[in-house]
């Protein structure tokens, strides 16, 4: 059964892993839904529909996760409709509301349309809907950008922040501060006395129980009711224990047994003030885990400057049409995507390739959007628009690979479904303990052991463990030029053995230069003008090596007719009359043409391949082409090596060309003579030998073994077929970015492990010393105030170290500069 693409929504109200798993049930038990990922760190969510889903099916999906406790967050888009009569605006609302996911529709002829949205998709599926209908629309001029809504949670968090703690200091000052300085306590007990002091205290923990803490209340308490208790709820409990306790101490000690008359409101204005500091922190460094994409998407300039009816204006991006001419100054940012018309220039690329030297630019060069012009004034047509541009294809390619859940997560959610509960029957059990078996004053004892195990519990450090690793982990590959098409990739490719890479375009530079030509019976410029009429229809680099080396002679290139191209062994065609082949010696011999004893080629000749001519089914000659490695392709493959993968060639090209290749490069293995569909199978006879099998390839024929491969890793350079298939995309032609895509994939992977003995071995630990496990050996018991502070710092602690992979690569790309040598 098919199934949808992914759409994504944005999630509210979770903080721990235990909601990550709520909201993916309630997700999921939708009809319609296919499957569903749920993203702690991104609060986004994945869904995929089935086929026969209506676009309802994303409605019903909100209000699912409503009533979860976990709202989808709307997203309010603006809608220009030049032209639009007040009698449509009836059939717009309605072919708006057809489009997946929209939850209002409103439309003013004279203003547009503000659609309200579940999802957070781009509004070309709107724009595309009301162009069916016949309706023409485009985004707002003056759209106003959605709201960081990280970087407002952030703002939001600080504040509730600060302003409990500057509730909660007075409270602490009057129950602790007279243990630390006995006079503080005199003067208290002078001036105030022990019921005022009280008193103070409850009315301040109170304000910051229902001010800044409100949250974990109204969330938590009902979470409670749905028997679906989460982080909220542990902490709701928590300070409502302690805080229920002191109030009972205070207005009623009657009710409490002889000696027992204690307060703790400094225990529950404590816990949510640390509990708010420690998430104001964790937000603040959850939102640098994405500065990635922030780098990205702020490469776009606003505007840029087009010529329009003889003149030249500034346009916001959204005004600008493919085939508008955009002029660029020296230094400014390239807008959009496009050929230049006119002008020289040096392009900086370092955003998309990770390549720091510019890329010269003249008239019929790519431009990509994002870029950064050099020295030159340059003209150029735009291509590519809106979402169709290079830089939005790698956000959407990043994010998408950020939102991605690996399979290690899914055992975290299974530990985390019941984990929370777990908790709240250890609390009770430790309460029950410490009334039947702890010394006095009991309930005091009770009270301060179950409200520790109780908030010292940290579903939040589990759930934030792996997503935090990705985002870092992928954002700092797409800085180096890798690209994670499939996040998934980022577990596999850690557990490569072997990585098979294509020669030609890959290892090589992949424009081969015709270095000879050896005519029988005519010169060398009529044999060579034969070949390039044949081969003037191909794109084959040969093809292309050919045609060119004609051009350079001025030679004559006849027209071709009746061409058949045969992959993996050459073409065929009628010209000025006669039958050309022309092709490998394989293909030679299939057609029982004799060729003439080849001396093999010499190890350390670079040549790419010798192509066989045959007119009229005799042999006539043969031309000779080279080719280069790249740069760092032997520091890459020593780099490999030296890591203990196993590297193998695959190639089409003669055994003797490949292996001349292969030794250059420090290649041990060689499957040469490859046709393209037997690539595929080469990779499945790999995968038996040796487990996890990546393949790196550019071309056409590579795509059935990039996907076959358990991971496909393709040269951004090459065809889109080849990128479309890998799971992996290296954004410059450089090899190199095979080693940088293992390493980080490596340290990504290590970093996770990291987390997660760090997330289960905390609560391993330190829940039974919050029980009091450590009481009766050394009388110590952890404190509540304790227990809160250690609770924010394992979080901490789990975002700092995924953020220590911003680093990542830098190591192996100097490596990769400085070695000169192959493995041994």
């Amino acid at each position: 059964m098919g199934i949808h693409d992914p759409i994504m929504i944005e999630i509210d109200g979770m903080t721990c892993a235990a909601c990550v798993g709520r909201a993916e049930r309630a997700i999921a038990a939708v009809a319609g839904v296919a499957g569903a990922e749920v993203n702690l760190a991104t609060r986004g969510g994945k869904l995929t529909l089935l086929p026969d889903a209506g676009p309802t099916v994303p409605r019903a999906v909100s209000g699912a996760l409503a009533a979860a406790g976990y709202p989808a967050v709307p997203h309010r888009i603006r809608l220009d409709l030049p032209g639009l009569a007040p009698a449509d605006a009836a059939g717009v609302e309605a072919a708006l509301m057809a489009v997946p996911g929209v939850l209002a529709a409103h439309v003013l002829p004279q203003e547009g349309a503000v659609v309200v949205s579940s999802l957070t998709a781009a509004p070309d599926p709107l724009i595309a809907a009301l162009q069916q209908a016949g309706h023409p629309a485009a985004l707002a001029a003056a759209q106003a950008r959605p709201l960081d809504r990280q970087r407002a949670e952030t703002d939001s968090l600080r504040r509730r922040s600060w302003i409990a703690a500057a509730l909660t200091a007075p409270v602490v000052l009057l129950e602790m501060g007279g243990h630390l300085v006995p006079a503080l306590h005199h003067w208290t007990m002078a001036t105030l006395g022990q019921q005022t002091s009280w008193l103070l205290q409850f009315v301040l923990a109170t304000m910051v129980m229902i001010g800044p803490g409100r949250g974990f209340y109204a969330r938590g308490l009902p979470a409670l009711l749905r028997l679906a208790p989460d982080m909220n709820a542990l902490v709701a409990l928590g300070t409502g224990a302690a805080w229920g306790f002191s109030t009972l101490a205070l207005l009623a000690p009657s009710f409490l047994p002889a000696g027992a008359g204690a307060v703790y409101f400094e225990s529950a204005a404590v816990i949510i003030t640390l509990v708010l500091l420690g998430r104001w922190l964790e937000s603040r460094a959850r939102g640098q885990t994405g500065d990635a994409i922030r780098r990205l998407v702020a490469l776009r300039p606003a505007t840029a400057r087009v010529e329009r009816a003889g003149d030249v204006v500034d346009l916001p991006l959204a005004d600008i049409r493919r085939g508008d001419i955009i002029q660029l100054r020296p230094g400014e940012r390239v807008a959009l995507d496009g050929l230049v018309r006119e002008g020289t220039s040096h392009v900086d690329e370092s955003m998309m390739t990770g390549e720091p030297m510019p890329v010269a630019k003249s008239r019929g060069s790519a431009l990509v959007g994002g870029t950064v012009n050099g020295t030159g004034a340059l003209r150029m047509r735009v291509t590519a628009i809106g979402a169709d541009t290079m830089l939005s294809r790698i956000i959407a390619m990043v994010e998408q690979a950020q939102a991605v859940r690996l399979p290690v997560q899914d055992m975290v959610n299974r530990i985390t479904g019941w984990f929370v509960p777990a908790i709240l029957a250890i609390a009770l059990l430790t309460v029950v303990l410490w009334v039947i078996l702890g010394p006095a004053p009991i309930l005091q004892h009770a009270l301060v052991a179950g409200v520790s195990v109780l908030i010292i519990a940290c579903p939040c450090a589990m759930g934030l463990a792996v997503p935090v690793s990705i985002i870092v982990g992928t954002g700092r590959a797409a800085e180096l030029g890798v690209l994670f098409r499939q996040g998934a990739a980022l577990q596999t490719l850690a557990g490569v053995r072997i990585v098979a890479i294509d020669k030609t375009g890959t290892l090589t530079i992949g424009k081969p230069d015709l270095s000879g030509i050896d005519p029988v019976g005519m010169s060398e410029n009529d044999l060579l003008a034969l070949v390039a009429g044949i081969e003037a229809l191909s794109e084959h680099p040969v093809a292309r090596a050919i045609v060119a080396a004609a051009r350079q002679r001025n030679l004559t290139i006849p027209m071709a007719g009746a061409v058949t191209a045969v992959p993996g062994l050459g073409v065929s065609g009628r010209t000025q009359g006669r039958q050309v082949a022309v092709g490998n010696a394989r293909w030679m011999t299939q057609e029982k043409i004799d060729l003439p004893a080849l001396a093999a080629i010499a190890p350390g000749d670079s040549a790419l391949t010798r192509v066989f001519v045959a007119i009229d089914g005799v042999f006539a000659g043969t031309l000779t082409l080279s080719d280069q490695p790249k740069p760092t392709a032997r520091a890459t493959v020593a780099a490999l090596r030296a890591a203990g993968l196993r590297v193998v060639m695959i190639s089409g090209d003669a055994q003797a060309a490949a292996r001349s290749m292969a030794a250059q490069l420090g290649i041990h293995e060689v499957q040469a003579e490859v046709l393209p569909s037997a690539k595929l199978d080469q990779i499945r006879a790999l995968q038996a030998q040796g487990g996890p099998v990546a393949y790196v390839g550019d071309g056409i024929n590579d795509a059935p073994a990039l996907a076959g491969a358990d991971v496909g890793i393709a040269i951004g350079t090459g065809t889109d077929v080849a990128i479309e298939s890998a799971d992996v995309v290296l954004m410059s032609g450089d090899p190199a970015g095979v080693a940088t895509a293992l390493g980080i994939s490596g340290k990504t992977m290590q970093n996770i492990r990291q987390n997660l003995i760090w997330a289960f071995g905390y609560n391993i630990l330190l829940v039974p010393v919050a029980a009091g496990a450590l009481y009766p050996v050394w009388g110590i018991m952890l404190t509540p105030t304790l227990a809160a502070g250690a609770m924010a710092a394992s979080s901490l602690l789990v975002l700092a170290n995924a953020l220590r992979l911003r680093s990542a690569g830098r190591a192996l790309q100097r490596r990769l500069n400085t070695a000169d040598s192959p493995a041994p």
